[in-house]
């Protein structure tokens, strides 16, 4: 009935953990490089709040996956 088996959902959890580090690695060394503080990307905020909304670093990291993607299909097919 259960086709799951605790090694299984171990292994998908070591999987799911190493995808968020990556995620976390690459965030970082987008934001050391200044990515998120490009021109179109809107700060608001007080003293005792901040609201960050990137817009164009968006579009920026969206244009360079789907090249990359597009470049790994165009090799694959």
């Amino acid at each position: 009935m259960n086709d799951y088996e605790p090694g299984q959902i171990g292994k998908f959890l070591i999987l799911f953990g190493l995808i968020v580090v990556s995620v976390g690695l690459v965030i970082t060394l987008l934001s050391r490089l200044g990515v998120f503080r490009l021109p179109g990307d809107l700060q608001f905020g007080s003293k005792n709040w901040r609201i960050f909304i990137p817009i164009t670093s968006c579009v920026v990291i969206s244009v360079i996956l789907t090249i990359i993607l597009w470049i790994i299909n165009l090799f694959r097919g």
